[in-house]
């Protein structure tokens, strides 16, 4: 009888692999079984080999991901709340930003303490990690999906007491931090391939989303559109997945449902769209305004000479100077959204309103406190939506475009503006309104806000954060394989060299035409010199009593070994040669390889291609 123990099992690997391994420990282990070590080792060699390869145990596993997601947004919520409550002695369930006036000795103690005691813990932080953390976009951009827990643990806490102290940020920063590190870990845990690890780390930001806002559609978008980098069928399933679970337990935990209880018009008219496109124009240019308004604060700050931990200090006492003219500019601006969406305030107040909110955010930000800008651009939205209507009622009294029609439409544009994703905004106005015409306004809105600030600056507030770190990178999608596709990697190790004082004679009888293309000139230390194109040395024109060094080229193009293909196929272009020298470092120019531009493209083609495959689920 054929041995079938090594015959895999058609389509199912996974069962191959388990069979294989259980085979192997009954032979060593004789009658007395498995022990329970090798029970348990093999049961996970039997979930790591099914998630492997099915894509139902990819999509549980999201749904996993989801569960502790929602979990850990619900608890975030609740102890920012608690801090609220303790520090500012409001009312159980009061909304911070919803109070109507705060003891200014209370605000002053608690933002400028609680801004000293983010400025300290930062300060102790980095003397015992020093690492800094990586967030979900950077994750699945650079490093195929690998964040670190433990950092994204502390970035957590950095925004817990940064929102908790009322500094004008959100927490929706900390929920995609710790909800994608969560995936993340699950997936080295599993050890995923690339492109479902960064998947599962996309499920782990949709998840959180979605539990923050109670909108499943709102949190998949969000993923597919700012952390995974592209939509197809193949992560439908595993992002819906996550998203739903966290939001069943956001409504286990907490019924109340997310949303606006407005009286919206049953259908908007066609004129109105020539103020919804006004709009979306208008909030791309304020959210360029917000995200510069938030660099020149941090700029600020480090021209103040202040050390960085005193930074978070002064910019509470600054948040509180504004927090006296009204408390809505503190912390994320929930409660002053839904108050604000119905409260006919004069068009001098909106826009008080809307300055003094913007720069508290700028200056919480600038000045070290952690967190994000998601909740406050909706916030900042609406009040330029229902200041950009009262501006169209003065100036036209044929026709009034609907006041809230316009702040949710500014609320979503100037969320694009600053987040991105105009189909994430799309659908968290049709989750949150139910409302079909508003929803179809707001996703017009939103794709003129995208285009403007695309033409016009490039960036997404995250995205602007990387780039003003040096990093190049314009969103989620994957591009990291380009810095692991090394020239150390592609290069050929055999080089053929001459030293540089050789004459040409010598040359061509020691390398005759047909023998090789090119030879490596090196002096008499071995660094290298440039190269000898083996049939110009062989050119009836070229005076055979001279040395090598008359005929040299490409002597001051080089590559090294970690330059990335992208850095290569550059450096080929700028010397105009077809095949360049790899050398240990610039410095000591010896000659370690060699790479041909052809060789370079075609690396870079193939990958290419497999990235397409991946993102099309081929």
């Amino acid at each position: 009888m054929a041995d079938t123990t090594s015959a895999p099992l058609p389509g199912r690997p996974g069962r191959w692999r388990a069979r294989l391994f259980l085979a192997r420990v009954a032979e060593s282990g004789g009658a007395s079984g498995p022990t329970l070590h090798e029970r348990l080792h093999l049961v996970a060699v039997k979930l790591r080999a099914l998630v492997r390869t099915d894509e139902i145990w990819l999509v549980l596993l999201a749904a996993i991901v989801g569960l502790a997601a929602g979990i850990c947004v619900i608890a975030m919520g609740l102890a920012a709340q608690e801090m609220h409550e303790i520090l500012y002695g409001l009312p159980p369930h009061q909304r911070l930003s919803g109070e109507a006036v705060i003891a200014p000795a209370r605000l002053f103690l608690v933002l400028g303490g609680g801004g000293l005691a983010v400025g300290l813990a930062g300060l102790a932080i980095m003397r015992w990690r020093p690492t800094r953390a990586i967030d979900p976009i950077e994750a699945n951009a650079l490093y195929g999906g690998r964040m670190s827990l433990y950092d994204s643990i502390i970035v957590v806490l950095q925004t817990l007491l940064s929102n908790g102290v009322g500094a004008s940020v959100g927490l929706e920063a900390g929920y995609t931090q710790i909800g994608s590190a969560l995936a993340s870990k699950l997936g080295e845990k599993f050890r995923l391939r690339r492109n479902d690890q960064r998947l599962l780390v996309g499920c782990g930001a949709a998840a959180a989303i979605a539990a923050a806002f109670n909108a499943p559609l709102t949190g998949a978008f969000y993923a597919f559109e700012l952390v995974i980098g592209t939509y197809s069928l193949a992560t439908l399933a595993p992002v819906l997945a996550a998203a739903i679970v966290a939001v069943l337990v956001t409504r286990l935990v907490s019924p109340e449902l997310y949303g606006f209880d407005i009286l919206l018009p049953d259908k908007i008219p066609p004129v109105d769209y020539l103020a919804v496109l006004g709009l979306g124009i208008v909030a791309a240019l304020a959210g360029i305004a917000i995200m510069h308004g938030v660099t020149l604060a941090e700029r600020g700050f480090r021209a103040s000479r202040l050390p960085p931990w005193l930074r978070p200090a002064v910019g509470g006492l600054a948040v509180a100077a504004l927090a006296l003219v009204t408390p809505q500019v503190l912390s994320a601006g929930h409660a002053a959204l839904a108050i604000g969406l119905d409260r006919p305030y004069p068009l001098h107040q909106i826009a008080l309103l809307f300055l003094l909110k913007a720069a508290a955010s700028a200056i919480s930000l600038g000045s070290g406190f952690r967190g994000g800008l998601f909740f406050a651009s909706l916030f900042l939205g609406t009040l330029l939506g229902k200041l950009f209507a009262g501006v169209l009622a003065m100036v036209s009294t044929v026709h009034a475009v609907s006041g809230a029609v316009l702040a949710l439409v500014g609320m979503s544009a100037l969320a694009v503006a600053i987040v991105g994703g105009p189909l994430t905004m799309g659908f968290l106005a049709l989750e949150s309104t139910g409302s079909l015409p508003l929803t179809v306004a707001v996703l017009l809105a939103a794709l003129v806000a995208s285009i403007t600030v695309r033409r016009t600056f490039g960036y997404s507030f995250a995205t602007w954060r990387f780039h003003l770190r040096g990093e190049a990178i314009r969103g989620a999608v994957d591009v990291g394989w380009m810095r692991d596709l090394t020239v150390s990697r592609m290069m050929r190790r055999e080089v053929r060299t001459v030293r540089s004082d050789t004459g040409i004679a010598a040359f061509r009888r020691d390398f005759p035409l047909g023998v090789t293309s090119r030879v490596v000139a090196v002096d008499a230390a071995g660094r290298y010199v440039g190269v000898v194109l083996v049939p110009e040395a062989h050119a009836p024109d070229v005076d055979e009593t001279a040395a090598l060094p008359t005929i040299l080229r490409y002597a001051d193009a080089m590559l090294t070994p970690r330059m990335t293909v992208k850095d290569a196929i550059a450096l080929f272009e700028r010397a105009e040669s077809d095949a360049l020298v790899v050398v240990d470092n610039p410095d000591s120019r010896r000659v370690i390889g060699l790479l041909t531009e052809a060789h370079a493209l075609r690396r870079y083609s193939e990958e290419l291609d497999r990235r397409r495959r991946d993102l099309s689920g081929e």
